[in-house]
């Protein structure tokens, strides 16, 4: 039995369907979730999307599946922010890296905080997490170079300054502005940075 010509376009265009509304079900599913959703409904998410109900419930049958899509859709509205070049003397360059990070922990507060809330039930999110952490010190210690061959005590210091936990921290625990926490997370890099200079 022979596969029309036909058949395979009209089976292409379902899949072309549905790649297109799988992206904006993920689109919409990260901006309803950075809009302080902690747990979109599937309603929601299909209006948001402009598709129906069935069709979220079809394409994301499986939560993993949802999980790792949802990665992949801040991973690439961060890309951009990760890619711009750091320049300058040591100082220049953590402070460029100190406002970078606030821009990105700014736009993940609240995905992360989804994630975070479905991580010991997800691999994919655990994995997720695992990689963020990771690329957050990669950048680290590709960025601030100047600093010589460090490690140890002072190097994990300058990491948990530097990182997501301390800007949540900051933010929702002690209540901090924006410009106060980056200011509060730029003095405690510099702190460290001059340890470690000595």
């Amino acid at each position: 039995m022979s596969v029309t010509v036909e058949a395979i376009e009209k089976r292409d265009g379902r899949r072309e369907r549905a790649v297109a509304s799988r992206a904006r079900i993920l689109e919409a599913m990260v901006d309803l979730i950075q809009a302080g959703e902690v747990q979109p409904s599937a309603e929601a998410v299909a209006v948001r999307a402009g598709v129906g109900v069935r069709t979220v419930f079809r394409l994301f049958n499986d939560v993993e599946g949802l999980h790792r899509g949802l990665q992949q859709v801040m991973d690439e509205r961060l890309a951009p922010i990760y890619d711009e070049p750091v320049r300058g003397t040591l100082a220049e360059r953590l402070d460029q890296l100190v406002a970078r990070r606030a821009v990105v922990f700014e736009k993940l507060a609240r995905p992360k905080a989804f994630a975070d809330a479905n991580r010991s039930r997800s691999p994919s999110l655990t994995a997720g997490h695992q990689a963020f952490v990771a690329r957050q010190r990669e950048l680290l210690l590709r960025h601030l170079d100047g600093l010589g061959p460090f490690g140890g005590d002072l190097l994990e210091a300058l990491d948990l300054a530097l990182s997501f936990d301390a800007w949540r921290r900051l933010r929702e625990d002690q209540g901090l502005s924006v410009e106060a926490a980056q200011r509060v997370v730029a003095a405690m890099a510099r702190a460290v940075v001059a340890t470690m200079a000595d």
